[in-house]
């Protein structure tokens, strides 16, 4: 994979070459590959992220993904309704607490066990712990959850599917693509939950932190460090609906404690597709969306890194965290304006093709660790990093829940984004006309008018 030199996406103007004598055999071969690579007239290389599926399959059959109607995206409901939108204060409840709430907690348990959390994998994303992860936009994350497609678990937009990818995550969080799924029951309690003098009858996250923070000049007990990963995953990363800390973070928690390797990045993932199925769901309800929860602020700034260049999104502000995410907490836009939401929508429908703005995180100057930040183009990375690129690119089975009534199964189909990734895809049209999304711009921005 490290010589791969040719995994750009081929312009609209080149001309697809066949891989000549592909026969039987080669198919069986390319079904299984995860690069597939071919050449065009003018003798460019490029490559296809696989496995390829052959022509003569007139209809592709995939179980996990079954036809629903109910599911497509919003913006193609005949009705929008966009006076449910108006509170935003009520349609967006679990956001990450202002950062001073924690600084000083983090800061001292971070003093001890910053080692720690680098054995585990997860002391870059506690870094994003110290920005802004409370600011959002709710016109912006609305637009965008108007293209939800709840089938298929991508945004439709005019030039076809994207996502977060996993390669994202990286970028955003620092987390890697490795480790162990996590399941609620198959992490074993090593630490039992009565051992420890964890108070559960606080009913704020504030108030949670004054009982669980040491004295200044105590050294962090076990204790004190499942506390604080507890509060971490249920405040700042999955962002719990009932805005306190619950039971069921503790397993999670003690995993990471005792420096199991868990991918996060997966899970994080899956949350964000439960998330977003939800608050997608909620638009077509007659009350509309309250109290959306879940890793938004992942959208946040994964939105903010798409936007950047089309609306021109900047700050003066340059955090002190080598980390993309630290970057784009500072990108996103302060005023809350209802108008923005028009502006949002037609930013998202002058995506008509592909650019290199839906791939931001494939670019020569990105920020983050190094081991991503030289290897972050997959015809340019080193032979170690060939594992961490396959779990990119490879098609997988990913849960979120942390209890076992909520374990919900997603696939993870990295062939829907390849151009993400730099490399060609295969029919990455959308499945809806243009046509149609054009007509519900011009509605939406003369309802927005209105009000």
């Amino acid at each position: 994979m490290s010589n791969a030199q040719v995994c750009t996406v081929p312009e609209s103007n080149e001309t697809f070459v066949p891989i000549p004598g592909m026969e039987e055999a080669s198919l069986k071969i390319y079904n299984s590959q995860v690069l597939l690579p071919f050449s065009l007239e003018n003798g460019n290389m490029h490559a296809f992220l696989g496995p390829f599926i052959g022509q003569n399959k007139k209809k592709f059959g995939n179980t996990l993904l079954p036809e629903d109607s109910s599911t497509l995206p919003f913006i193609h409901s005949p009705e929008i309704d966009l006076s449910l939108l108006r509170n935003t204060t009520k349609i967006f409840r679990a956001f990450p607490p202002v950062k001073n709430r924690h600084l000083e907690w983090l800061l001292r348990v971070e003093n001890e066990m910053s080692s720690s959390w680098v054995k585990t994998g997860i002391f870059e994303f506690i870094q994003l712990a110290k920005f802004d992860l409370h600011l959002f936009d709710p016109q912006m994350l609305l637009s965008a959850i108007f293209f939800w497609n709840r089938e298929t678990r991508a945004f439709e937009f005019p030039c076809g599917f994207v996502c977060p990818t996993l390669l994202d995550i990286a970028a955003i969080t620092g987390l890697t693509p490795l480790g162990d799924r996590f399941h609620p029951d198959v992490f074993e309690e090593e630490i039992s939950i009565k051992e420890l003098s964890i108070t559960w009858d606080k009913k704020t996250y504030l108030a949670f932190i004054n009982a669980h923070v040491g004295q200044p000049g105590t050294p962090v007990s076990p204790f004190e460090h499942i506390a604080f990963l507890m509060y971490w995953l249920s405040a700042c990363v999955f962002c719990t609906p009932s805005l306190q800390v619950p039971k069921y973070y503790f397993t999670l928690a003690q995993a990471l404690h005792l420096k199991k390797k868990v991918c996060l990045s997966k899970l994080l993932l899956a949350s964000l597709y439960t998330c977003l199925d939800e608050a997608s769901e909620s638009l077509f309800r007659e009350t509309g969306p309250q109290n959306l929860s879940g890793p938004l602020w992942l959208l946040q700034l994964w939105l903010n890194a798409i936007f950047e260049k089309k609306l021109s999104l900047t700050s003066t502000f340059t955090p002190t965290c080598e980390l993309e995410g630290a970057r784009l907490t500072t990108l996103t836009p302060r005023k809350r304006l209802v108008d923005n939401f028009a502006t949002y929508i037609d930013a998202i429908l002058s995506f008509t093709e592909f650019s290199e703005d839906l791939a931001p995180f494939i670019r020569p100057t990105l920020t983050g660790p190094c081991w991503l930040r030289q290897n972050n183009q997959v015809w340019n990375i080193t032979p170690a990093s060939v594992e961490m690129w396959a779990r990119f690119l490879s098609w997988d089975v990913i849960m979120s829940g942390m209890r076992q009534k909520e374990v919900r199964i997603y696939p993870y189909q990295p062939q829907m984004f390849a151009r993400q990734f730099g490399l060609g895809q295969m029919k990455p049209l959308p499945l809806r006309r243009k046509k149609v999304l054009t007509l519900t711009s011009v509605s939406i921005r003369e309802t927005m008018r209105k009000f």
